[in-house]
C-alpha cells in the first residue's frame, strides 16, 4: 500500500473518529462525568501520551519571545475550545454538534481577514452568510423537548464559541508549527492546557464516582483521550506530510454525514428539517469560503 494511500485512510480516520465522537462522550456526560472534569481528563491523558513520546522528535528549545503566542494557542486551542464544545455537547445534541463544527473553516476564513489582511471574495462572502444563517436557524429553531439535552439554543451557541475558538487556534499555531516539531509543541501546549484546566476542571473530576462507574463508561474516557485528540493529532499530521491541505480539508464534509448517520442509527438522536436545511446550508457555505479563486490567465 502507498504512502499516499495510507494518508488518504488516516485522514479518513481522524473524520470519521470526530464524527462518533459527538455521540460517544456525550454517553457519559453529565451522569458519569460532568464535561469540565472530562476536559481535565482529556488534557492530561494526553499531555502524558506527548510527553511519553517526545524522544522521539528532536530536541528544541522554546525560544523567549515564542511563549506568549503558545500559551494564547494553548488557551485557544486547549482550553476554550474544548470547554466550550463539551459543555454544548452536555446541553445540546450530537447532530447539532457534528453539523455546527463544520462552521470552523468559515471562521478562519474570517479571522484570516481580519488578522492576516486576506481577501474575501464574492464567493467566500457568500459562504460565510449562508454559513452563519445555518447555524442561526438550529440556534434559534433548533430546540426539541429532550430530557438529556437541557438547553439546546445554549449549547449550540457554545458549539460556535467552540469553533471561534478552534479557527483562532489555528491562526496563531500557523506560525508555531513552521518553526516547532509537532512533539515539541504539543507537548508545550499541552502542559499549559494542564495548569489552566487544574482549577476549572478539578471540582468536577473530584466528583466522578470511580468505583461504580461501568466498564463502557471507562472506555469512552479512553476513546476521548487516546482516538478523538491523540490518533486524530497524529492522523492528520501524517496525512499532511502526503496530501495538500485542502485535500484533507475537503474531509470536514464527510463529519456531519456521518456524525448525523451514526446517532440516528444508534438512536441516540433524530433527523429534524431543521437539521437537513442547517446542514445543507452550512457545507454548501463552507465549500464557497474555502473554494479556491483560479487565477485569471
Amino acid at each position: 500500500m502507498s504512502k499516499r494511500t495510507l494518508a488518504f485512510l488516516a485522514a479518513f480516520g481522524a473524520t470519521t473518529i470526530y464524527a462518533l465522537n459527538h455521540t460517544i462522550a456525550k454517553g457519559v456526560m453529565p451522569h458519569y462525568v460532568k464535561p469540565f472534569g472530562f476536559i481535565l481528563l482529556r488534557v492530561v491523558g494526553v499531555a502524558a501520551l506527548f510527553w511519553s513520546i517526545s524522544f522521539l522528535g528532536p530536541k528544541e528549545k522554546i525560544e523567549k519571545q515564542d511563549w506568549g503566542r503558545i500559551i494564547l494557542a494553548a488557551v485557544l486551542g486547549m482550553v476554550i475550545n474544548m470547554l466550550a464544545y463539551f459543555k454544548g455537547l452536555e446541553l445540546s445534541t450530537p447532530i447539532n454538534s457534528s453539523v455546527l463544527m463544520t462552521v470552523s473553516p468559515i471562521i478562519v476564513v474570517l479571522l484570516s481577514a481580519f488578522f492576516l489582511k486576506e481577501r474575501i471574495t464574492l464567493n467566500k462572502g457568500l459562504g460565510i452568510a449562508l454559513g452563519f444563517i445555518g447555524a442561526l436557524a438550529l440556534i434559534l429553531f433548533g430546540a426539541e423537548l429532550r430530557q438529556d439535552a437541557p438547553n439546546i439554543p445554549l449549547g449550540n451557541t457554545l458549539y460556535i464559541i467552540n469553533a471561534a475558538a478552534y479557527g483562532g487556534y489555528l491562526i496563531v499555531a500557523k506560525k508555531l508549527l513552521a518553526k516547532y516539531h509537532p512533539f515539541t509543541l504539543m507537548r508545550w501546549l499541552f502542559l499549559i492546557a494542564v495548569i489552566i484546566n487544574l482549577p476549572i476542571g478539578l471540582p468536577e473530576l473530584l466528583e466522578i464516582r470511580w468505583t461504580t462507574m461501568p466498564l463502557w463508561a471507562y472506555g469512552t474516557i479512553a476513546f476521548v483521550i487516546i482516538c478523538t485528540t491523540f490518533l486524530t493529532y497524529l492522523f492528520n499530521i501524517f496525512a499532511m506530510t502526503e496530501l495538500k491541505a485542502s485535500t484533507i480539508g475537503a474531509f470536514i464534509y464527510l463529519q456531519p454525514l456521518i456524525g448525523i448517520l451514526f446517532a440516528v442509527i444508534t438512536g441516540k438522536d433524530v433527523l429534524t428539517l431543521v437539521k437537513i436545511i442547517a446542514t445543507i446550508l452550512l457545507l454548501l457555505g463552507v465549500y464557497l469560503a474555502s473554494k479556491k479563486v483560479k487565477p485569471k490567465l
